[in-house]
């Protein structure tokens, strides 16, 4: 059992959680356009105070894997892993498609359902990951562009696809089946809690010197334009 602060930094919700032996005790989130680096740390002292905890206290840090925003996933990281250092506790991988997908599945309550998380990676593209009600991997993660065919396994025989996630709009136009369920919900450290605890009691630690997020693609770096 663990008292663990929770870090979703993946998409453009700043998000962090507090969980106590598998439970949310306590959660702040900011959805200022990606202003993580300025949040992260007033969340943190906001989640702290809301479930009357210090860091001191802490048992782990769990902080989303990804895949997601470069930027946005190296400001959790680096956030996660200086307390990890300083606190001299263990540091935590938390898949956020998994994540995702577990809350989605929390929600709708079909054990036979496949879960469908996509995360938005511009224009018709998506970060992909495809889990079972009890957060087995069936699929991904994976960059994936959008078509009309996209996850028909998931839909195959009746099967209850549902499909969650900031990316999820984008494939909803192209979707006609009567049998895949949109469900709009954003990455969030309040999924986290299940899956931190279980990796804090099977000994899943991550290095916190050489561990790095799941990107899948590079970095969009464009060059500054000339000012002469």
């Amino acid at each position: 059992m663990a008292l663990i602060l929770c870090l979703e930094t993946a998409t453009d919700v700043c998000s962090v959680g507090l969980s106590q032996d598998g439970r949310l005790v306590a959660l702040q989130e900011s959805e200022q356009g990606r202003d993580h680096a300025s949040q992260i740390t007033l969340l943190i002292r906001k989640c702290a105070d809301q479930a009357g905890y210090r860091l001191k206290d802490l048992d782990a840090v769990a902080v989303s894997s990804g895949p997601g925003s470069y930027t946005s996933l190296r400001i959790g990281w680096s956030t996660a892993k200086g307390i990890a250092y300083a606190s001299g506790i263990p540091l935590l991988s938390v898949d956020t498609l998994q994540a995702l997908a577990w809350g989605a599945a929390s929600r709708v309550q079909q054990d036979t359902a496949w879960y469908c998380a996509l995360i938005d990676a511009r224009r018709m593209e998506v970060y992909a990951g495809v889990y079972t009600a009890d957060g087995k991997r069936i699929s991904g993660p994976e960059a994936l562009i959008l078509d009309s065919g996209s996850f028909g396994y998931c839909l195959e025989a009746g099967r209850t696809a549902v499909f969650t996630g900031n990316g999820a709009a984008k494939f909803q136009p192209l979707c006609q089946e009567p049998n895949a369920l949109f469900l709009p919900l954003e990455a969030s450290a309040a999924f986290f809690p299940a899956l931190a605890e279980q990796a804090f009691e099977r000994g899943a630690f991550a290095e916190v010197a050489y561990s790095e997020p799941l990107y899948l693609k590079p970095p969009n770096i464009t060059k500054p334009k000339s000012l002469i």
